[in-house]
Parts: structure tokens; C-alpha cells; sequence
């Protein structure tokens, strides 16, 4: 049989047809391997149920608290018009999480995780109940405000998930779980103001009520979580050997300090209602939820991250770049201005958060992973509690702009202040932490196969 001849015999120039067939296909095929490298990596749904039902579960909750979360403080500006008062609510808040997330880190390592998040959002649930009947009275307490910020911050402490995956496909466990609390940032603190403003915040609370049931029914289908062998019993003392763990590693110090800076001084949500006066004041649930649709952003495409290994260098350039951002902000003249400033503010957020929670969660051994995760709680809570309570006396003082401008501006100084005194922070390597992890763990459990 007579062979056809090819084009390479019969051109001495491609074809062009198959030229451009040819090049799509391989522009083709390297389009779709970026748009793999930074989509998000799904593995840990596909491959633990109990972290699918935690994750189904907790995002439903969170979405519900993310109402209370803005009803709360608008309730309490209507009922008092006052910033500080607002503010007040993170000092409020500040002194029971400082406390019981100590006391939840020592638990964590030594009971059934599942059993106590379990107890906690039952509990929760509870003051939330409280808080509807206290707006159903013709003149609601402000105390009584206050008293639920403080008891959802005792539980919020107590309350310390199991890590359900293994330590390599941390980043993306903590993609997700991002993902999911970011979805309800959005939506939650949006759709928190629009009822609170339009229905008031006994329906907006009752919302939230209902999302407690979703979480528990998960939580119940949950394995149970026991704590690692050998785990220390919950004392003053595993709650020191903590906390001389911590101190031991610059690593986690940088993650700590660099994030409470930069929320102590960059935290304006205290003046989300007064700045929302002056844009209409529906507004304000876009101002609590513009942070996290930038959040958004970054986790959608947060497959790169599993590729960098400088994880404290990239928490510190986002934290600069989260100050940058709030500077802005306070300068923005429109809503929309201001939306795309928290957009941006909230994107250099969520990517100093993945890289935080990558350290913690893929350095830290198993047995000490509860008291440290206490820690994690007190560093990444105190500055937006303390950081509210701050830019609302600020504001008291020296006004609302002059309050954010200038958070923003100490945010960036600070990090790079800290920067500068913990050098080993920024030189910090995934691959060295990760294999420092197995090595102390297999130096563990050789010692406690000898001692039995």
C-alpha cells in the first residue's frame, strides 16, 4: 500500500493547520496545569470523612455566628452610640479567651476533642438563646451584651478541634477550613446587616440559633478523637512546658508576635458602624464582610502555597501588606473605594493566616499540638480584640480617620521591627520544620517504648 506523504516530506514550512492545532494544545496543556497548580487542593475531603463532616458542619455554624458577629456590636452602638463602648466588647472578650484557651490547650492534649467541641457549641448555642430573649425586651441590657461576648470568648478558648490530617496535607486542611469560615465571613456579615438593620437583631440571633444544629449533628457522626499516647495529664505544669516549648522556637514566636501587631494596631472593625453612618447604614454588613471576599480570593487559588517553603518570610510581607492596606482604606472616599481596601487588607490576611497555621500544624508535635494550639488561640484573638478596644479609644481622641490611618502605619513599622529581632522567623523553611517535627516525635515514642 502506497504511504501518504507527510507534510514534513512535502513543505519545507509546517503546516499551519497543524501548527496552530499544535499550539493550542500545548498552550492548552500548560493553561491547565496553572490553573491546576493554583486551584484549591480538595484532598483531605476526599480522604477523611471525619474532617468532611467537621468541615460541612463548622462552616454552617460559623456563617450563623458570623451574623451575631455584626449584630452584636451594631446592637450595642444603637443602644449606647458610642465607639468606645463598642470596642469595650473585645476587652470584654479579651480576659476569658486569654484564660480558657490555656486551660482548652492542656484538655485538647489529654480528652476527646470531639466530645468537648461537642459540649462547647452546645453551650454556645445557649448564650445565643440568651441574647434573643435580651432583644425581645422592650429596653435590652447592654450588660447583657457584654456577659455573651464574654462567655462565647470562654468557649471559643475551651474549644479545640482535633487535627484530623496528616501533617504533609496541612496546607491544604487549612485551605479548606479557610475556605469554609471564609464563605461565612461573606455572607454571614452581610446578610447580618441587612436583618439587623431591616428586622433587628432578635431575628439575626435566631438565625444563628438555628445553624448550632448543623454543627452538632456533625460533631455527633464524628469518630472519636482520643488524645496521642502517653499524652500529658492537664496540669499548671504541661501548660508551662507549653509555653517553654513555644518560647524555644523563633519560628512560632515570629507567627505570634507578627500577628498580634499587625491586628493590635490595624484592627479598625470597632468603627465599622460609625464609618457606615456616613455610607448608609446597610452598609455595614459589607464593610464586616469586604475582608474576607479578598480572603476569598486567595484561598480559591491557594495551590501555590504548597509549593513555598518560606513561610515566615511570606507571613511578614503579608502583614505589611495589610497595614498598606488599612492606611488606604482610612483615606477612601467612597464605599466602593473603601470595600476594595478591605478587600485588599483581607486577601494579605488570609495569606499570612495559611502560612501561620501551615507552621503550627505541620511542626509542632502531636502531644504538645493542644497546649500549642492555646497559644495560636490568645496570638491570633488578642490583637483584634485588644486592636478594637484600641481604635475605638483612638477614634474617642483623635477621631475616626486619624484612628485607622494610624494603626496602619504602626502595623507596617512594627512588622518590620520584628523582622529585624527575629531573624531566624523570616529564614524559616517548611521541609527543616517538618522533619524537626518527626524527629522529635520518634525521639517520643522511642523514650516512652522504653520507660514501658
Amino acid at each position: 500500500m502506497e504511504e501518504k506523504p507527510s507534510h514534513a516530506a512535502t513543505h519545507l514550512t509546517p503546516d499551519p493547520v497543524e501548527a496552530t492545532e499544535a499550539g493550542t494544545r500545548h498552550e492548552g496543556g500548560r493553561a491547565w496545569k496553572a490553573m491546576r497548580a493554583l486551584a484549591l487542593d480538595v484532598t483531605p475531603l476526599r480522604e477523611s470523612r471525619d474532617f468532611r463532616l467537621l468541615f460541612a458542619g463548622q462552616a454552617v455554624s460559623f456563617f450563623g455566628s458570623m451574623m451575631t458577629f455584626v449584630a452584636l456590636p451594631v446592637q450595642m452602638y444603637g443602644l449606647t452610640r458610642s465607639s468606645v463602648a463598642v470596642g469595650l466588647l473585645g476587652v470584654t472578650e479579651f480576659v476569658p479567651i486569654f484564660l480558657m484557651a490555656f486551660v482548652g490547650g492542656a484538655l485538647a492534649d489529654a480528652v476527646d476533642r470531639r466530645r468537648m467541641v461537642r459540649a462547647t457549641e452546645a453551650l454556645l448555642a445557649v448564650g445565643t438563646g440568651l441574647l434573643i430573649l435580651n432583644s425581645l425586651l422592650a429596653q435590652p441590657r447592654a450588660w447583657v451584651l457584654y456577659f455573651c461576648a464574654a462567655l462565647f470568648a470562654a468557649l471559643n478558648g475551651l474549644q479545640r478541634p482535633s487535627r484530623l490530617v496528616a501533617a504533609e496535607q496541612m496546607p491544604a486542611a487549612m485551605a479548606l477550613r479557610f475556605l469554609g469560615a471564609t464563605v461565612g465571613m461573606i455572607v454571614g456579615p452581610a446578610l447580618g446587616g441587612l436583618l439587623v438593620a431591616a428586622l433587628g437583631p432578635a431575628v439575626t440571633y435566631s438565625i444563628d440559633l438555628a445553624t448550632f444544629a448543623a454543627s452538632l449533628a456533625a460533631l455527633w457522626l464524628m469518630r472519636a478523637a482520643p488524645p496521642p499516647p502517653g499524652a500529658d495529664r492537664p496540669s499548671p505544669r504541661s501548660i508551662a512546658e507549653g509555653l517553654r516549648y513555644a518560647r524555644s522556637r523563633p519560628e512560632l514566636l515570629g507567627t505570634y508576635l507578627v500577628d498580634i501587631n499587625a491586628m493590635f494596631f490595624g484592627m479598625p472593625m470597632a468603627l465599622f458602624p460609625a464609618i457606615a453612618e456616613g455610607f448608609g447604614g446597610a452598609s455595614v454588613g459589607l464593610l464586616y464582610a469586604a475582608p474576607a471576599a479578598g480572603a476569598l480570593c486567595v484561598t480559591l487559588t491557594s495551590g501555590w502555597a504548597k509549593r513555598v517553603n518560606r513561610h515566615g518570610l511570606c507571613v511578614a510581607l503579608a502583614a505589611a501588606s495589610w497595614g498598606l492596606a488599612i492606611v488606604a482604606f482610612g483615606f477612601a472616599p467612597t464605599l466602593s473605594s473603601a470595600l476594595l481596601c478591605l478587600a485588599l487588607a483581607g486577601a494579605s490576611d488570609m495569606v499570612s493566616g495559611l502560612f501561620r497555621s501551615t507552621i503550627w500544624n505541620q511542626t509542632i508535635p502531636d502531644h504538645l499540638r493542644g497546649r500549642l494550639a492555646g497559644i495560636e488561640m490568645v496570638s491570633y484573638t488578642t490583637g483584634p480584640l485588644l486592636g478594637n478596644a484600641e481604635s475605638g479609644i483612638v477614634a474617642g481622641l483623635f477621631g475616626v480617620r486619624a484612628s485607622v490611618v494610624s494603626g496602619g502605619v504602626l502595623c507596617v513599622a512594627g512588622t518590620a521591627l520584628l523582622s529585624l529581632l527575629l531573624p531566624a522567623f523570616l529564614r524559616y523553611d517548611g521541609r527543616e520544620g517538618l522533619e524537626r517535627k518527626r524527629a522529635e516525635e520518634e525521639a517520643r515514642a522511642g523514650a516512652l517504648g522504653r520507660a514501658s
